[in-house]
């Protein structure tokens, strides 16, 4: 794999930013570790609703993170903010919903920085589900799915 040309920065968002944004995180910064690549990307996730500020991830999306070897420690909910969208260079959907929020908040020069997360996944789904209101395998449905965007995303960033 080659190098990354420069220092590019990766924001993922959900709706709460306590599920499936900071499993992204989490997930994508244990790849570009792994990768030797950490210094080379700036991540972060926020939700595109304030339900959640300042809380940590869901205790069943770390502990799922954790079965894998992930962690999702030191990550606090967010909002989305304006300036984020000038500041990052990709900005990351979890699904349609969160993009929808998204172009909606997003100033008409910064929405080509909109991507949804499959995107980059050797699948064919388009979303990653919110498993927020189930149980345990959801999570780790959503890890799956994060996993497999991650490698897509680390190798597009990758080809730059």
């Amino acid at each position: 794999m080659t190098e990354i040309k420069e220092k590019i920065s990766v924001l993922f968002v959900c709706m709460g930013n306590i599920c499936r944004s900071p499993t992204a995180e989490g997930v994508f910064r244990y790849h570009l570790e792994h990768a030797g690549k950490a210094d080379q990307v700036f991540i972060d996730s926020a939700g595109t609703h304030a339900y959640h500020v300042g809380e940590p991830p869901d205790r069943r999306a770390t502990a799922a993170a954790e079965r894998r070897g992930m962690s999702l420690q030191g990550i606090r909910a967010r909002r989305v903010r304006d300036s984020d969208f000038e500041r990052f260079d990709y900005i990351i959907a979890m699904d349609d919903d969160n993009f929808a929020r998204l172009e909606d908040q997003s100033p008409p020069e910064y929405r080509s920085k909109l991507r949804l997360f499959l995107e980059f996944s050797s699948g064919r789904e388009r979303e990653v589900p919110d498993p927020y209101y189930g149980g345990a395998a959801g999570f780790e449905r959503v890890l799956d799915l994060v996993e497999d965007a991650s490698r897509g995303l680390l190798e597009t960033l990758s080809k730059l």
